[in-house]
């Protein structure tokens, strides 16, 4: 897939500077590396790496790449510069200045990289039904495909109309289920073909190969799920299609059928992974999939497995849409022309990306159909001064250019990614560098970060000859990336100054020990799910006002501030709003149609159950919460379980079972009312 022939090395004098030290962690920084990003370590002890361990790794596969990129083309490389570069990223990265995303924590620098392709590096993708009736299978295999890397996947509804669904043929032959990630989409291929007369479904299904429930999966990592979430897939696919034999596929076919498939991922073995369904405003049906009233039982069976958004326009009505964002959050919202149309909106309309037919599942990259996209955080209140930022941004640049420079294991992917290079620089702690810069100086930042950003473009693309990135900014909602520096993630505005911030572990973690000696409030989860939950008490540094303090009208203004000073690609923003507030949305998106790409909405409600992952408190209590804290010893522990990998976002996840509102926990971001955390699973749950 990409040929190395020659590895980078970091110095082993600089290394030793690093060696057997922590950075600033953020309150529950360390716990969440070691629990989400940090990768096994050979040797005679089980363990798992620190944090400069993970960083070399990312710095040391980052320049390898280009290395390689230089080989392969015979293009200029010199040795001591880049040395002095990597250096100079490491130390950046060693000082929460900028991060990968949490894919980029986990998967860069590994040998799956190198032999599999890119994709598991990116982020986010999506992927259009339109072409539906020229090969009916394939958007349903991209997803699976994809979500099966960790990759999250949106969709639309576009193809509804264009194919009819047949009583399928059935062929006298055995298909054999291959263990791997091809051989699970393999079978869905089949089956979804025929029932639109492409070939014919097999009399029997063979998954005796498909390795045990419990089996260790050595590529990618975690634990084989057996083959009972294929078998249940299979079933709900046949449930979905059998009954609407002799009907044109609708709407609410597609949806239906994204989702029992990313139900399968996840109960697969991925921990968590996502899906943003895309369908028309003047759909009723597509609009009431996920009414209670009416839909209770597939509600609960499968349609929790995706966030559902409408692709806006100019000039629509937003009476009946907007009031039923104001009930429950759905639908959220894409203005697709306005992503076509638009880079950052200072510069006015360019249609430079006019090929744009969707978005990725949190709404902050403008994609093609079949496009993944690449991010990277950045972390502004962390920077004293323009110049400073300006040099995190080049670092930030670089990370984010490379992982363009290899191809994904999809030909159609490939065609446009590396046409396209997208990229996304994105910002988290947003609101901190509000309060610690002011906000006209942090939008001076972001005005002029961004034109320092378009020259570097021009810069790096030159010397690896490679496109220019058609957009390559962003502001994405962020998740535990931001946690590790502490700061408030993407745009969003803190819960409260002094909080507890609970996070639930499995009672066989072998994390839970150490938690346990280092003083940390532990108790057993109500719910009876064999977890614990464990209170990590929090203060946030430059707090002003909480997020219920702060007016829907005002956080939809920060968004089309950003959009129009930084992201040429989108703002990914969750709005939280006051009942009384409510009946202003349908008023908010009329005013901002020009001024907006995306957007969703969250009604913020008092949740009186207990261990609730946000709990407001006093400065007295989180002064004695943390008088009683030690220091947390991870060593020799083996801290591999639980991987944060997939989309980074609040707003973008979905998991294994909703439970009811009163019962609805989180891990660690915020997330909106359908998605819910399942008990802690193991992670890629298909051999590869």
């Amino acid at each position: 897939m990409f040929t190395v022939r020659e590895r980078f090395h970091l110095a082993d004098k600089f290394l030793a500077e690093f060696k057997g030290k922590q950075p600033d962690w953020g309150p529950l920084g360390y716990i969440t590396f070691k629990r989400t990003y940090a990768r096994p370590v050979s040797g005679d002890e089980p363990r798992t790496e620190e944090y400069w361990e993970s960083v070399k790794r990312v710095v040391e596969g980052c320049y390898t790449i280009q290395l390689n990129h230089c080989l392969s083309l015979k293009l200029p490389w010199n040795p001591h510069k880049a040395q002095k570069s990597a250096q100079e990223m490491f130390r950046l990265m060693w000082a929460f200045k900028f991060l990968p995303p949490g894919r980029g924590l986990w998967m860069m620098g590994t040998d799956y990289i190198y032999k599999r392709g890119s994709a598991a590096l990116n982020n986010c993708a999506f992927v259009s039904t339109e072409e539906i009736d020229t090969d009916f299978a394939e958007p349903f295999c991209f997803l699976m495909d994809l979500s099966m890397l960790g990759v999250g996947v949106a969709f639309d509804t576009k193809g509804a109309g264009k194919v009819t669904i047949q009583e399928p043929q059935i062929g006298e032959y055995t298909h054999v289920v291959e263990d791997s990630k091809e051989g699970w989409c393999d079978l869905v291929r089949a089956v979804l073909n025929a029932y639109v007369g492409r070939g014919k479904r097999p009399a029997h299904i063979d998954y005796s190969k498909i390795r045990p429930m419990g089996s260790p999966i050595t590529t990618f990592g975690g634990i084989a799920p057996g083959p009972g979430p294929l078998i249940e897939c299979i079933e709900n696919v046949t449930k979905i299609l059998a009954q609407r034999a002799g009907h044109q596929i609708s709407s609410t076919d597609i949806t239906d059928l994204m989702n029992v498939i990313g139900k399968c991922v996840v109960s697969g073995g991925v921990r968590r992974t996502a899906e943003l369904a895309l369908g028309n405003p003047d759909d009723t049906e597509y609009l009431q999939l996920k009414d209670p009233k009416l839909h209770a039982d597939k509600l609960t069976a499968w349609r929790w497995a995706s966030n559902n958004s409408v692709s806006a326009y100019e000039g629509m009505d937003y009476g009946i849409v907007g009031t039923q964002t104001a009930k429950n959050g759905e639908p959220g919202y894409f203005w697709q022309e306005n992503a076509r149309a638009y880079g950052r909106l200072k510069d006015g309309a360019t249609w430079v990306d006019a090929k744009v037919s969707g978005t990725n599942p949190c709404a902050e990259q403008s994609l093609e159909s079949y496009e993944i996209c690449n991010l990277v955080e950045t972390f502004p209140s962390r920077h004293e001064s323009l110049d400073e930022y300006k040099r995190t941004l080049k670092f930030a640049y670089l990370y984010a250019k490379t992982v363009t420079l290899i191809p994904t294991h999809n030909e159609r992917t490939n065609a446009i990614m590396l046409r396209n290079r997208r990229i996304g620089l994105s910002q988290s702690g947003i609101v901190e560098s509000f309060q610690l810069h002011g906000r006209r100086e942090h939008f001076r930042w972001c005005d002029e970060g961004y034109h320092y950003v378009c020259k570097l473009d021009k810069i790096y693309s030159q010397w690896l000859c490679v496109p220019e990135s058609i957009k390559k900014t962003s502001v994405k909602p962020s998740g535990t990336v931001s946690l590790l520096p502490g700061v408030t993630p993407g745009i969003h505005y803190p819960h409260s100054k002094y909080y507890f911030r609970t996070i639930r572990i499995d009672k066989t973690s072998p994390l839970i020990e150490p938690i346990r000696r280092a003083g940390y409030r532990i108790e057993e989860s109500v719910y009876g799910d064999n977890t614990w939950v464990v209170y990590f008490p929090v203060q946030e540094k430059f707090f002003e006002r909480s997020k219920s303090q702060i007016s829907v009208w005002e956080q939809v203004e920060n968004v089309a501030q950003m959009q129009y000073y930084w992201a040429d690609n989108q703002v990914s923003a969750t709005i939280t709003f006051q009942p009384s507030e409510a009946k202003d949305i349908p008023f908010i998106l009329e005013l901002y149609e020009t001024r907006l790409k995306s957007i969703s909405f969250l009604p913020l409600k008092e949740h009186n159950y207990p261990q609730a992952p946000y709990q407001e408190i006093t400065r007295e209590a989180f002064e004695l919460g943390i008088a009683k804290l030690k220091v947390l010893d991870f060593s020799m522990v083996n801290t591999d379980e639980a991987q944060d990998l997939f989309c980074d976002g609040d707003r973008c996840e979905i998991n294994i079972a909703p439970k009811l509102p009163e019962q609805q926990e989180v891990d660690f971001p915020e997330q909106r009312p359908e998605e819910t955390h399942a008990p802690k699973r193991e992670e890629i749950g298909v051999g590869a």
